[in-house]
């Protein structure tokens, strides 16, 4: 059991994010959020995949003010992702926003984020600190060769101006599309403060690279006990990343998301499309709503032959060990009958 950096507990509407609470899932909408009804229809399908915050852009005040038709019509907090204007922060959260997101790269003035701190306080909301390695001002990056260390100052002197102006409902992120960069600076700021970290890697891609590039960069900060909401970044459907978050926080035993396929990479003693079974059990799961839904965790083990099962499988909750033409179908080691390849999905499910 992975043991958590001991944070603050921060309210996001109805979710709490912090070391007392499970690891929250983020996505952020495609849309262009003053289209309300795309906005609502994305968010609905992100709440169904399983979203528990939901992030949207506000460049211009048409978004700022969908917010409110948005914030009635979905089940989830909402939290504006404000860039450049100041202004647009204050109208989001007078529009309801649940959090506020500032980039001080590009949101810098003292005064401005007085009015912010202000505003969020006024409304009890808080703000995420979103640093991003491609927006560090030059005179941090010529006091700090490194980018880690200027990652980690950045994030440092904002924190310290927010709390002079008590201002502590504060969420941390320190974002890059270099994994180690990232890593490393979310450690070091670790051991400097206990505020909830969002977990994320930046523009890490498409979901082939990107679910790779994420799941090493938030799943090691997450084994080091670091990082309490996360948002897998990917170029496409955003459901796919509430689905990669997923299978990253189950991984780790950090949330109990319903059923889990383990199966054998197949060699020369495999003699059925093992392949074909797998690909059909995880769409039947997907699609019967048992893959992340179901009551209790169940690991499901499909092997192609009996040198893997149900030996080597016999912790699985079920499982299916193939030979030639046929199967046993076992329960925690034990067989409980024979069948065949062709009827192997149905029975799992039957028996889940």
């Amino acid at each position: 059991m992975v043991k958590r950096r001991k944070t603050l507990t921060i309210k996001v509407g109805g979710v709490k994010i912090g070391s007392r609470f499970p690891v929250s899932i983020q996505s952020m909408t495609k849309t262009k959020t003053h289209d309300a009804e795309k906005t609502i229809a994305q968010i609905r399908r992100l709440e169904k995949a399983g979203c528990e915050i939901v992030r949207i852009a506000v460049k211009d005040s048409k978004d700022a003010e969908a917010i409110k038709k948005i914030k009635r019509r979905i089940n989830i907090p909402l939290v504006a992702d404000i860039h450049f204007d100041w202004r647009l922060a204050l109208l989001s959260i007078k529009n309801g926003a649940d959090k506020i997101r500032v980039n001080p790269g590009n949101i810098s003035n003292p005064n401005h984020l007085k009015e912010i701190i202000k505003s969020a306080r006024k409304r009890k909301i808080p703000i995420r600190i979103g640093i991003n390695s491609g927006s560090l001002p030059r005179a941090i990056s010529e006091r700090h060769p490194r980018r880690t260390t200027k990652l980690v100052a950045f994030a440092r002197k904002y924190i310290n101006f927010f709390e002079k102006n008590r201002f502590r409902d504060i969420i941390i992120s320190l974002k890059s599309s270099d994994i180690p960069e990232t890593v490393n600076a979310y450690r070091k700021l670790a051991a400097l403060c206990n505020y909830p970290f969002h977990l994320g890697i930046t523009a890490a891609g498409t979901p082939d690279n990107g679910i790779v590039k994420s799941s090493i960069g938030i799943g090691s900060l997450l084994l080091d006990g670091i990082g309490d909401t996360i948002r897998v970044s990917l170029t496409g459907d955003p459901a796919e990343e509430i689905i990669a978050a997923k299978r990253i926080l189950r991984a780790l035993q950090l949330r109990n998301f319903g059923s889990d396929i383990i199966s054998c990479p197949m060699c020369g003693r495999c003699q059925v499309d093992l392949a074909k079974i797998v690909g059909d059990l995880e769409h039947k799961l997907i699609a019967y709503g048992l893959q992340f839904t179901a009551k209790r965790p169940t690991t499901i083990a499909l092997m192609g032959c009996e040198v893997n099962g149900p030996g080597e499988a016999g912790d699985a909750d079920i499982g299916i060990a193939f030979g030639k033409n046929s199967g046993v179908l076992f329960k925690k080691g034990k067989i409980i009958k024979n069948i065949k390849p062709k009827d192997a999905v149905k029975e799992l499910i039957k028996n889940l």
